[in-house]
Parts: structure tokens; sequence; C-alpha cells
């Protein structure tokens, strides 16, 4: 055989053997930090020259079209900062903030009533808009000083502030100075956090919770931690955003272990009725298992008995769930991801359309490109069920 001729064969058998590995799911080399997207990009990077690498653009421009056609938002309009749209209540309300009207502030706090968990979300906003611009706070503090909901928001106002100063990233991955000023705001918000315990109507978590992610950035050992949830179940038991925190906390990467958080999970999930949505912590348990652990793989990983099992518990927990509760959202997004991973594409399409367009959540956002790794198992189930 000539050498032109074996140099042809050989480039013919590259081409194949890449698009076979493309075709395959089981064989795409992804990992849950970078993104299946990220990862095929990648691929598609490193042998883009010349008219193959054109091509494969091409294939890859005309498969999002279509995907596109079928009604899916396109990949740079996915909206990365939050998991679904946003009311317009809050936006009026943040609104009024940045003109400093506290008291639109308050009376939305105030609406939320007993409802621990929507009252957990409208702390964290009003504490979102404070640590960016604290003027308003500042207003309502010197309108009233001692009122308990201004104490709760600017608690959270100072984990907020504390976490941002921190940034992202392993705490091997941080500055040592970084870390000494993020630790000494965490001292500042846990006594903030204690103050707003104390005014308290004495039925509410929601302090409580402030004071979880305390406990995470300062480490809390394990008896002060329990004392903490202990505080916070016996008043709010089935609270999802303090579960899903709590887990956090017992994940290997803070200060638990995979076997502590997916205990956690189990036990927090036995506890639930149906639509009550706890079915979520044995998903994030696992999800963060495979975040952590480079030697798993997804393809397998996912497919396990108990994991399905976990899947179809949740399935049919959401099911029972009020199909306007916002808390489901959080559901979707980890069902979507689950689901493409065990090849169950159908079930997973019907979950990608009810939170498409928004994807500030995990598993998308645990990613270094959210849209990729969202765009990439959409687009791959949508193909499967609708295109073929």
């Amino acid at each position: 055989m000539t050498l032109p001729i074996l140099l042809g064969v050989l480039l013919l058998g590259a081409l194949l053997l890449a698009g076979a590995m493309y075709a395959l799911r089981g064989l795409r080399p992804v990992r849950a930090v970078t993104g299946a997207g990220e990862a095929a990009e990648a691929a598609g990077a490193a042998g883009a020259a010349g008219a193959a690498g054109a091509g494969e653009a091409e294939l890859k421009s005309r498969r999002a079209a279509e995907v596109v056609a079928l009604g899916f938002v396109p990949e740079a309009e996915l909206d990365t900062a939050h998991p679904a749209p946003v009311p317009a209540e809050r936006t009026a309300v943040l609104a009024a903030l940045a003109d400093g009207d506290w008291e639109v502030g308050a009376a939305y706090l105030k609406a939320a009533g007993r409802d621990w968990e929507e009252r957990w979300l409208r702390v964290r906003v009003l504490a979102g808009a404070a640590a960016g611009d604290d003027g308003w706070l500042r207003a309502w503090r010197e309108a009233k000083p001692s009122h308990p909901a201004l104490a709760l928001v600017a608690a959270d106002t100072a984990v907020v502030v504390a976490w941002n100063a921190r940034g992202e990233g392993a705490a091997g991955d941080i500055a040592e100075e970084r870390l000494r000023t993020f630790h000494g705001l965490l001292e500042k918000a846990k006594a903030a956090a204690r103050e707003a315990q104390r005014v308290a109507d004495p039925a509410d978590p929601v302090p409580y919770m402030v004071e979880q992610s305390v406990g995470i950035g300062l480490g809390y050992p394990h008896e002060d931690y329990e004392r903490l949830w202990a505080q916070i179940t016996a008043r709010g038991p089935k609270v999802l955003t303090a579960h899903t925190h709590a887990l956090q906390y017992w994940c290997e990467k803070w200060h638990g272990s995979h076997e502590l958080a997916l205990s956690f999970a189990r036990e927090s999930a036995a506890a639930g009725e149906p639509g009550e949505l706890l079915t979520l912590l044995p998903l994030l348990a696992y999800f963060e298992q495979d975040a952590h652990d480079p030697e798993l793989t997804a393809e397998v990983f996912y497919k396990a008995p108990e994991i399905r099992e976990a899947v179809d518990a949740a399935l049919a927990d959401l099911a029972a769930a009020d199909p306007d509760d916002p808390r489901a959202v959080r559901m979707r997004h980890m069902l979507a991801y689950l689901l493409f991973w065990q090849d169950r594409d159908a079930a997973a399409v019907e979950q990608f359309r009810h939170v498409d367009g928004h994807i500030g959540a995990p598993p998308w956002s645990y990613a270094a490109s959210p849209r990729s790794r969202y765009v990439y198992a959409r687009d791959w189930a949508v193909r499967v069920t609708a295109l073929g």
C-alpha cells in the first residue's frame, strides 16, 4: 500500500472512530464538574481543523436549530441566574428597594406569613438586594431599629456579604487572606443570626436557617450543627430549603461524607408525605457524590438500581405535588438530568419542557458552562424522542 493511500485510510479510520464516540452516549468523556456539553465542545474544537471540523460545526448548528424549531429556547438565550421565571411581584419589590423604599420590602416579607419556605425565599431576595446596596436597609433601621424582621434580613445580608467576599471555589483554591476575611465576616453574621433568633417569633425556623450557611463556612462540629438542626426542625420539620442546606453540610466536600449525606437524605425523604418533595434529597446526595468523586462514571453510576428507585420515588412525589408549587422546579431540574443519564429520554424531555429557558439550579449551575451542560442533555433527549 502506498504512503498516500495508507494516510488516507488512517484518516478515514480516525474520523469514523470520532463519529462513533460522539454517537455513543456511554463513551463521552464527561464528568459532572465540567459538563457534558463542554467536553463535547472541547472534543469538537480539537478536531475542528479543515473540512471535517467545518462539517461538524455545520451539523451541530443544524441539530440545534431542529431542537429550537420544536419550541425549545436557544442556547444563547438561556437564563443562568434563575431556576424559573422571576415573578413580577419580586421585580417590583426590587425596583422599590433600589429607590430606597424599605416599607415595600418589609411588607413583602410579612406577606409570606407562616409559609416558611416562602418566608426564607423572600428573606434571601431582600438580603441579596441589601448586599449590593444597603441604603434602604439602613433607612429601615433608622425608622424601626428593633423590628424583628429587620434583624432577620440584616442577619441574612451579613451571611450573603460573607460568602460573596469568599468567592467561588474549594477552600484550597482561595487565598489565605480572603479566607480570613470570610471567617471574620461569618463571625459577625453568626452574632447577627443569634440576635435575629432572640427577637423572632418563637415558631419561626428562618432565623435558624440563616445560621446554616454560617455553620458550613465556619465548620461547626457535628454536635453543634445537630443542635442547630434540632432548632430548625422543632419549628419547621419539612422546609425543603432547610433540608437541602443541611445536606450540603453533611456532604464530603464540606463536613461529612458520602455515607452521611445519603443517610441524611434518605431520612429526610422517608419523613415526607407525597407532594412535599423531600424525595429531592436523595437525588441531590447522589449528584453530589458524582460531582465529588472523579472515579465515578455518570453513565454507569446513575443507572444503579437504587438510584433508579430514588428517581421513581421522586417522580411519584412530584406527581402528587401542587402543580403551582414553586419548589417543584428544583425537582424538575434534577430529574431531567438523572433521567437523561438513565436513558429515559421521553421522561427527561417532559421535565425539560417545564424548566426550559431558566437553568440557574443544580445540576447545571455546577458546571463551568451551565448552558453547555444543559443544552447537551436537553438536545440529546429531544433528538432521541422527537427527531430520531
